[in-house]
């Protein structure tokens, strides 16, 4: 571990000017491929930095990606900037305060993980420079996580193909290597074509769209007696056919997200729910059609990168967070009940310290039973480029993930150094792989056979186009 005290002064030395972009970020939340401003800030700071930079990758108006190095191998690290819909929040208040009715907010904090992985990817940069080693580092700017799948159209557009390894974190209340499960899914939309008719002159001569959305509802419901205790449905109406209850809806538009722990479980689940959209269609007299929107695949571990990376963080040690820290911490844990705490603890697989506001210490490796998570794009990386992933201590623990509390902690000095922290981890561990490339082929060796009997279909069709904005939409190569 020769090179940590070295990449973590680069990092101390960049730090600043990147919490600033991530403070930039945090106050232009914007959602699914609609990050012009904050993709804007990311190639600025690509560029100020002296990496050779693209924009526009795999055809993501948002998506952005610098290179520095030269020669060697293609280490990638990986960030992102969407914000939530519905989670605008003053910063630094323990209580809900939203700047902009039902404006946007950084409720994952995307503000810092994109930061700090392209402060990780600078000092590393720096480091290679002035140790005049071979290798190159990459820094992607990845938008759309939240619900887009931006880093599967990625791979769909083999923008991964020359990595060897691909290195990410997530904020988090606590410190320690990303336990690698996570839900593969794909999110779908269903619309429903009816006939409409005066509801009550002429009931006859209608054929309700909602009425098969509501009896696909039904239908998804009784299926979850029947499939398996890991997989995840959720739905939402987005259009329900209009507000006159006397006008027959004539159209009608659902869209489901579907979940499980791995691909073709989910992929097998998808096709259930298709076959009951399709029985509601039959029962109404209607006509659906479905389309697949986006989609992620579940992440796939790797040894020996698991092992490097928690090695980088027990050396560093966890984030040292102050007296100011830990008091605001309290006020927001204030806002949260005991369960909220407790449920964090569980997730990590830790036992509860109910008068402890903020980590302390490092999540042992592979801590945590699996079963409290969600997905991730970071999972359809996995399955073509050995990848690991970090959670960074940024937030009071307790605090729900997509909350206003979390939105109002993301400019405070606790995530300033929870991200600086994260940036250190990450930098130590691409620095580890360059110079002893050993560790590259051991990490290869693991995915290789990990993946050996499990053939790789990307949850995301060569048919599925992004839900890009439509002025991108218009603009896109044909």
């Amino acid at each position: 571990m020769s090179n940590g005290e070295q990449i973590w002064s680069h990092v101390d030395t960049l730090s600043e000017d990147f919490c600033g972009l991530a403070d930039r970020v945090w106050e232009t939340p914007e959602l699914n491929y609609n990050e012009k401003r904050s993709s804007a800030e990311h190639l600025a700071m690509l560029e100020a930095q002296g990496f050779k930079t693209t924009s526009g990758v795999a055809g993501l108006p948002t998506a952005v990606m610098g290179e520095a190095g030269e020669g060697g191998p293609v280490i990638a690290i990986l960030g992102e900037y969407d914000a939530l819909p519905g989670l605008s929040q003053e910063h630094g208040v323990a209580e809900k305060r939203p700047i902009e009715n039902g404006g946007n907010g950084h409720g994952c904090g995307h503000n810092l993980l994109g930061s700090a992985s392209m402060l990780a990817a600078a000092a590393v940069k720096d480091w290679l420079a002035a140790n005049n080693i071979k290798g190159r580092v990459r820094y992607y700017g990845c938008p759309a996580e939240e619900g887009g799948s931006a880093k599967g159209f990625m791979v769909r557009d083999g923008v991964f193909d020359d990595v060897d390894i691909a290195i990410c974190w997530h904020p988090a209340p606590f410190a320690g290597v990303n336990k690698p499960i996570s839900l593969a899914c794909n999110e779908l939309i269903f619309t429903f074509h009816g006939r409409a008719s005066h509801a009550a002159a002429s009931p006859e001569l209608g054929r309700s769209a909602l009425d098969a959305v509501e009896l696909m509802s039904v239908g998804v419901n009784y299926m979850r007696e029947h499939m398996p205790s890991t997989a995840r449905i959720h739905y939402a109406v987005i259009d329900s056919g209009g507000v006159a209850p006397n006008v027959v809806q004539p159209r009608a538009v659902v869209r489901y997200l579907v979940r499980d722990r791995e691909l073709p479980a989910m992929q097998s689940l998808v096709r259930r729910v298709e076959k009951i959209a399709e029985g509601a269609a039959l029962m109404t007299e209607t006509r659906v059609e479905s389309k697949i929107v986006s989609g992620d695949a579940n992440l796939i571990g790797n040894t020996p990168l698991e092992a490097l990376m928690h090695q980088c963080l027990e050396r560093l040690g966890p984030p040292e967070f102050d007296e100011a820290d830990r008091a605001f911490a309290r006020e927001i844990q204030s806002t949260l009940s005991q369960e909220d705490i407790e449920a964090a603890y569980k997730r990590f697989g830790l036992k509860p310290r109910l008068d402890v506001p903020l980590c302390d210490s490092i999540t042992p490796l592979d801590a945590g039973d699996g079963t409290h998570v969600g997905s991730t794009d970071v999972g359809t990386v996995s399955w073509v480029v050995p990848t690991v992933q970090m959670r960074g201590a940024t937030y009071a623990i307790g605090t729900p993930g997509h909350s206003w509390q979390l939105v109002a902690q993301g400019k405070m000095p606790v995530a300033h150094k929870g991200m600086t922290h994260a940036a250190k981890v990450m930098a130590a561990t691409v620095t580890e792989l360059f110079t002893d490339p050993a560790k590259i082929n051991e990490a290869k060796a693991d995915f290789k056979e990990r993946l050996s009997d499990r053939p790789f279909i990307n949850p995301i069709p060569d048919d599925c186009e992004p839900e890009l904005p439509e002025t991108d939409r218009k603009a896109a190569p044909e």
